[in-house]
Protein backbone atom coordinates (compact mmCIF):
# COMPACT_ATOMS: atom_id res chain seq x y z
CA UNK A 1 0.00 0.00 0.00
CA UNK A 2 1.32 3.46 -0.91
CA UNK A 3 2.76 5.48 1.95
CA UNK A 4 2.05 8.81 0.30
CA UNK A 5 1.45 10.81 -2.85
CA UNK A 6 4.22 12.99 -4.30
CA UNK A 7 4.08 15.45 -7.15
CA UNK A 8 7.65 15.98 -8.37
CA UNK A 9 8.60 19.11 -10.31
CA UNK A 10 11.83 18.59 -12.23
CA UNK A 11 14.08 21.59 -12.87
CA UNK A 12 16.11 22.17 -16.01
CA UNK A 13 19.22 20.51 -14.55
CA UNK A 14 17.28 17.24 -14.47
CA UNK A 15 16.95 17.35 -18.26
CA UNK A 16 19.96 19.19 -19.63
CA UNK A 17 23.49 19.55 -18.30
CA UNK A 18 25.19 22.95 -18.41
CA UNK A 19 27.72 23.16 -21.20
CA UNK A 20 26.46 20.01 -22.91
CA UNK A 21 25.13 20.17 -26.48
CA UNK A 22 21.36 20.65 -26.74
CA UNK A 23 20.89 17.36 -28.55
CA UNK A 24 18.34 14.63 -27.99
CA UNK A 25 21.16 12.21 -27.18
CA UNK A 26 22.64 14.51 -24.54
CA UNK A 27 19.24 15.07 -22.94
CA UNK A 28 18.47 11.36 -22.81
CA UNK A 29 21.82 10.74 -21.10
CA UNK A 30 20.94 13.26 -18.36
CA UNK A 31 17.37 11.96 -18.03
CA UNK A 32 18.70 8.41 -17.60
CA UNK A 33 20.56 9.61 -14.50
CA UNK A 34 17.61 11.69 -13.28
CA UNK A 35 15.09 8.85 -13.25
CA UNK A 36 17.21 6.77 -10.89
CA UNK A 37 16.06 9.06 -8.08
CA UNK A 38 12.43 8.83 -9.20
CA UNK A 39 12.65 5.04 -9.35
CA UNK A 40 13.96 5.01 -5.79
CA UNK A 41 10.95 7.06 -4.65
CA UNK A 42 8.65 4.55 -6.31
CA UNK A 43 10.49 1.67 -4.62
CA UNK A 44 9.73 3.33 -1.30
CA UNK A 45 6.05 2.92 -2.21
CA UNK A 46 5.32 6.55 -2.96
CA UNK A 47 2.78 7.21 -5.70
CA UNK A 48 4.24 9.69 -8.19
CA UNK A 49 3.31 12.22 -10.81
CA UNK A 50 6.07 14.07 -12.64
CA UNK A 51 5.98 17.63 -13.93
CA UNK A 52 8.97 18.98 -15.87
CA UNK A 53 10.19 22.27 -17.26
CA UNK A 54 10.76 22.98 -20.95
CA UNK A 55 12.36 26.45 -21.15
CA UNK A 56 15.48 25.57 -23.14
CA UNK A 57 13.70 22.90 -25.19
CA UNK A 58 10.71 24.95 -26.31
CA UNK A 59 13.02 27.87 -27.02
CA UNK A 60 15.11 25.68 -29.32
CA UNK A 61 12.02 24.30 -31.04
CA UNK A 62 10.79 27.84 -31.71
CA UNK A 63 14.24 28.88 -32.95
CA UNK A 64 14.47 25.88 -35.28
CA UNK A 65 10.98 26.54 -36.60
CA UNK A 66 11.71 30.21 -37.26
CA UNK A 67 15.09 29.45 -38.84
CA UNK A 68 13.44 27.07 -41.32
CA UNK A 69 10.59 29.48 -42.09
CA UNK A 70 11.60 29.69 -45.75
CA UNK A 71 11.17 25.93 -46.11
CA UNK A 72 8.45 24.94 -43.59
CA UNK A 73 5.79 27.22 -42.07
CA UNK A 74 6.69 28.09 -38.43
CA UNK A 75 4.60 26.42 -35.75
CA UNK A 76 2.61 28.53 -33.26
CA UNK A 77 4.10 28.82 -29.78
CA UNK A 78 1.48 26.57 -28.15
CA UNK A 79 2.18 23.85 -30.73
CA UNK A 80 5.90 24.12 -29.96
CA UNK A 81 5.02 23.61 -26.30
CA UNK A 82 3.10 20.46 -27.18
CA UNK A 83 6.11 19.21 -29.17
CA UNK A 84 8.36 19.72 -26.15
CA UNK A 85 5.93 17.84 -23.91
CA UNK A 86 5.97 14.92 -26.32
CA UNK A 87 9.70 14.44 -26.71
CA UNK A 88 10.68 15.22 -23.11
CA UNK A 89 7.93 12.91 -21.85
CA UNK A 90 9.11 10.22 -24.24
CA UNK A 91 12.63 10.41 -22.85
CA UNK A 92 11.45 10.31 -19.22
CA UNK A 93 9.00 7.47 -19.67
CA UNK A 94 11.50 5.36 -21.64
CA UNK A 95 14.30 5.85 -19.12
CA UNK A 96 12.08 5.53 -16.02
CA UNK A 97 10.47 2.34 -17.31
CA UNK A 98 13.92 0.75 -17.59
CA UNK A 99 15.06 2.08 -14.20
CA UNK A 100 12.00 0.48 -12.61
CA UNK A 101 12.49 -2.79 -14.46
CA UNK A 102 16.07 -3.02 -13.14
CA UNK A 103 14.53 -2.92 -9.67
CA UNK A 104 11.96 -5.61 -10.54
CA UNK A 105 9.23 -3.01 -10.25
CA UNK A 106 6.80 -3.24 -13.15
CA UNK A 107 4.74 -0.06 -13.12
CA UNK A 108 3.51 1.59 -16.32
CA UNK A 109 4.85 5.07 -17.11
CA UNK A 110 2.92 7.30 -19.48
CA UNK A 111 2.97 10.89 -20.73
CA UNK A 112 -0.21 12.93 -21.02
CA UNK A 113 -0.11 15.86 -23.42
CA UNK A 114 -1.63 18.33 -20.99
CA UNK A 115 -3.55 21.57 -21.52
CA UNK A 116 -3.91 24.08 -18.69
CA UNK A 117 -6.55 26.79 -18.70
CA UNK A 118 -5.36 30.36 -18.08
CA UNK A 119 -7.17 33.69 -17.90
CA UNK A 120 -6.84 35.76 -21.05
CA UNK A 121 -6.94 38.87 -18.83
CA UNK A 122 -4.10 37.65 -16.60
CA UNK A 123 -1.82 40.67 -15.96
CA UNK A 124 1.18 38.49 -16.89
CA UNK A 125 0.40 39.07 -20.56
CA UNK A 126 1.26 42.74 -20.08
CA UNK A 127 4.55 41.96 -18.31
CA UNK A 128 6.39 38.96 -19.81
CA UNK A 129 8.82 37.43 -17.29
CA UNK A 130 9.27 33.72 -18.15
CA UNK A 131 12.71 33.00 -19.67
CA UNK A 132 12.92 30.50 -22.53
CA UNK A 133 15.63 29.32 -24.87
CA UNK A 134 19.34 30.06 -24.97
CA UNK A 135 21.40 32.57 -22.99
CA UNK A 136 22.86 35.59 -24.80
CA UNK A 137 25.25 38.40 -24.04
CA UNK A 138 23.76 41.85 -23.60
CA UNK A 139 24.86 42.91 -27.09
CA UNK A 140 23.41 39.75 -28.66
CA UNK A 141 20.16 40.33 -26.77
CA UNK A 142 19.87 43.88 -28.09
CA UNK A 143 20.39 42.68 -31.67
CA UNK A 144 17.79 39.92 -31.32
CA UNK A 145 15.28 42.31 -29.77
CA UNK A 146 15.81 44.79 -32.59
CA UNK A 147 15.65 42.21 -35.39
CA UNK A 148 12.94 39.86 -34.10
CA UNK A 149 10.90 42.13 -31.84
CA UNK A 150 11.28 39.78 -28.89
CA UNK A 151 11.54 40.96 -25.31
CA UNK A 152 14.74 39.81 -23.56
CA UNK A 153 15.74 40.22 -19.93
CA UNK A 154 18.76 39.43 -17.78
CA UNK A 155 18.28 36.09 -15.99
CA UNK A 156 19.78 35.85 -12.48
CA UNK A 157 23.29 36.87 -13.54
CA UNK A 158 23.52 34.03 -16.07
CA UNK A 159 22.93 36.05 -19.23
CA UNK A 160 20.06 37.41 -21.29
CA UNK A 161 17.11 35.30 -22.45
CA UNK A 162 13.90 35.78 -24.34
CA UNK A 163 10.90 36.18 -22.03
CA UNK A 164 7.22 35.42 -22.59
CA UNK A 165 4.11 35.80 -20.47
CA UNK A 166 3.71 33.41 -17.55
CA UNK A 167 0.02 33.38 -16.52
CA UNK A 168 -1.29 31.56 -13.47
CA UNK A 169 -2.67 28.03 -14.04
CA UNK A 170 -6.39 27.84 -13.33
CA UNK A 171 -7.39 24.29 -14.32
CA UNK A 172 -5.69 21.17 -15.69
CA UNK A 173 -7.92 20.05 -18.55
CA UNK A 174 -6.80 16.40 -18.52
CA UNK A 175 -6.92 16.03 -14.73
CA UNK A 176 -9.70 13.41 -14.85
CA UNK A 177 -7.43 11.18 -16.96
CA UNK A 178 -4.62 11.54 -14.45
CA UNK A 179 -6.95 10.72 -11.57
CA UNK A 180 -8.09 7.52 -13.30
CA UNK A 181 -4.49 6.43 -13.87
CA UNK A 182 -3.09 7.51 -10.50
CA UNK A 183 -3.33 4.23 -8.55
CA UNK A 184 -1.66 2.10 -11.21
CA UNK A 185 0.59 4.35 -13.31
CA UNK A 186 3.36 6.92 -12.98
CA UNK A 187 2.13 9.85 -15.05
CA UNK A 188 4.26 12.57 -16.65
CA UNK A 189 1.89 15.49 -16.95
CA UNK A 190 1.70 19.29 -17.32
CA UNK A 191 5.11 19.27 -19.00
CA UNK A 192 6.55 22.75 -19.25
CA UNK A 193 3.71 23.87 -16.99
CA UNK A 194 1.14 22.62 -19.48
CA UNK A 195 0.04 24.02 -22.82
CA UNK A 196 -1.67 27.32 -21.95
CA UNK A 197 -5.18 27.52 -23.37
CA UNK A 198 -8.08 29.94 -23.14
CA UNK A 199 -11.53 28.48 -22.52
CA UNK A 200 -14.16 30.04 -24.78
CA UNK A 201 -17.77 30.58 -23.77
CA UNK A 202 -18.86 27.58 -25.85
CA UNK A 203 -16.42 25.33 -23.99
CA UNK A 204 -13.87 25.12 -26.78
CA UNK A 205 -10.19 25.67 -26.06
CA UNK A 206 -7.68 27.89 -27.85
CA UNK A 207 -3.90 27.79 -27.42
CA UNK A 208 -2.13 31.01 -26.51
CA UNK A 209 1.53 32.12 -26.67
CA UNK A 210 2.81 31.82 -23.09
CA UNK A 211 4.67 29.51 -20.72
CA UNK A 212 3.08 28.53 -17.43
CA UNK A 213 5.62 28.13 -14.66
CA UNK A 214 6.05 24.40 -14.13
CA UNK A 215 6.33 24.77 -10.34
CA UNK A 216 3.00 26.60 -10.13
CA UNK A 217 1.42 23.96 -12.39
CA UNK A 218 2.85 21.25 -10.13
CA UNK A 219 1.32 23.02 -7.12
CA UNK A 220 -2.03 23.13 -8.91
CA UNK A 221 -1.77 19.41 -9.60
CA UNK A 222 -0.67 18.58 -6.04
CA UNK A 223 -3.66 20.48 -4.69
CA UNK A 224 -6.10 18.76 -7.06
CA UNK A 225 -4.79 15.25 -6.44
CA UNK A 226 -4.49 15.86 -2.65
CA UNK A 227 -0.81 14.99 -2.62
CA UNK A 228 1.07 14.61 0.64
CA UNK A 229 4.24 16.24 -0.70
CA UNK A 230 5.02 18.76 -3.41
CA UNK A 231 8.71 18.20 -4.18
CA UNK A 232 10.43 20.87 -6.28
CA UNK A 233 13.84 19.75 -7.52
CA UNK A 234 16.36 22.36 -8.56
CA UNK A 235 20.13 22.98 -8.58
CA UNK A 236 20.64 23.67 -4.87
CA UNK A 237 20.11 21.45 -1.82
CA UNK A 238 18.28 24.19 0.09
CA UNK A 239 16.74 27.62 -0.34
CA UNK A 240 19.00 30.45 0.79
CA UNK A 241 18.52 33.97 2.02
CA UNK A 242 21.03 36.41 0.50
CA UNK A 243 21.98 33.72 -2.01
CA UNK A 244 25.57 33.87 -3.28
CA UNK A 245 26.44 36.64 -0.82
CA UNK A 246 28.89 36.41 2.11
CA UNK A 247 26.01 36.33 4.58
CA UNK A 248 23.87 33.74 2.78
CA UNK A 249 21.79 31.58 5.10
CA UNK A 250 20.27 28.18 4.37
CA UNK A 251 16.62 27.61 5.26
CA UNK A 252 15.82 24.21 6.77
CA UNK A 253 12.19 24.29 7.89
CA UNK A 254 9.95 27.34 7.60
CA UNK A 255 6.29 28.20 7.87
CA UNK A 256 4.09 29.70 5.17
CA UNK A 257 4.17 33.01 7.05
CA UNK A 258 7.97 33.03 7.11
CA UNK A 259 8.11 32.15 3.42
CA UNK A 260 5.76 35.00 2.58
CA UNK A 261 7.92 37.40 4.61
CA UNK A 262 11.08 36.36 2.77
CA UNK A 263 9.30 36.71 -0.57
CA UNK A 264 8.12 40.22 0.32
CA UNK A 265 11.68 41.14 1.33
CA UNK A 266 12.88 40.28 -2.18
CA UNK A 267 15.23 37.43 -1.30
CA UNK A 268 14.37 35.32 -4.36
CA UNK A 269 15.09 35.97 -8.05
CA UNK A 270 11.98 36.17 -10.29
CA UNK A 271 13.36 33.78 -12.92
CA UNK A 272 14.83 31.34 -10.43
CA UNK A 273 13.78 30.66 -6.81
CA UNK A 274 10.82 33.04 -6.55
CA UNK A 275 8.29 30.90 -8.48
CA UNK A 276 9.40 27.84 -6.52
CA UNK A 277 8.70 29.57 -3.22
CA UNK A 278 5.41 30.93 -4.55
CA UNK A 279 4.38 27.45 -5.65
CA UNK A 280 5.29 25.96 -2.28
CA UNK A 281 3.29 28.62 -0.45
CA UNK A 282 0.27 28.31 -2.74
CA UNK A 283 0.13 24.57 -2.11
CA UNK A 284 0.82 24.41 1.61
CA UNK A 285 -1.47 27.30 2.64
CA UNK A 286 -4.52 25.42 1.35
CA UNK A 287 -3.44 22.00 2.62
CA UNK A 288 -2.81 21.91 6.38
CA UNK A 289 -0.67 18.95 7.40
CA UNK A 290 0.93 18.66 3.95
CA UNK A 291 4.36 19.98 3.00
CA UNK A 292 6.48 21.26 0.15
CA UNK A 293 10.15 20.38 -0.18
CA UNK A 294 12.64 22.33 -2.27
CA UNK A 295 15.96 20.57 -2.82
CA UNK A 296 18.36 19.29 -5.44
CA UNK A 297 17.85 16.23 -7.59
CA UNK A 298 20.75 14.45 -5.88
CA UNK A 299 19.29 15.36 -2.48
CA UNK A 300 15.77 14.12 -3.21
CA UNK A 301 15.95 10.85 -1.29
CA UNK A 302 17.77 12.40 1.66
CA UNK A 303 15.14 15.15 1.72
CA UNK A 304 12.40 12.57 2.14
CA UNK A 305 14.36 11.35 5.18
CA UNK A 306 14.64 14.87 6.60
CA UNK A 307 18.39 15.08 6.01
CA UNK A 308 18.44 18.01 3.58
CA UNK A 309 16.18 20.36 1.67
CA UNK A 310 14.02 23.29 2.65
CA UNK A 311 10.63 22.23 4.03
CA UNK A 312 7.66 24.58 3.96
CA UNK A 313 4.69 23.52 6.09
Amino acid sequence: MAIGKIVVALGGNALQRKGAPATAEAQLEVVTETVEYLAEMSCRDYELAIVHGNGPQVGNIVLASETAADVVPPMPFDVCGAMSQGYIGYHIQQALRYALQKRKRYIPVVTIITQVVVDEEDPAFKNPTKPIGAFYSEDEAKNISREEGYELKEDSGRGWRRVVASPMPKRIVEFSCLRELWDTTIVITAGGGGIPVIENKDGSLKGIAAVIDKDLAAARLADDIEADILMILTEVDKVYLNFNKPDQKALDKITVEEARQYISEGHFAPGSMLPKMQAAVSYVKDNPGKKAIITSLSGAIDALDGKTGTVIE
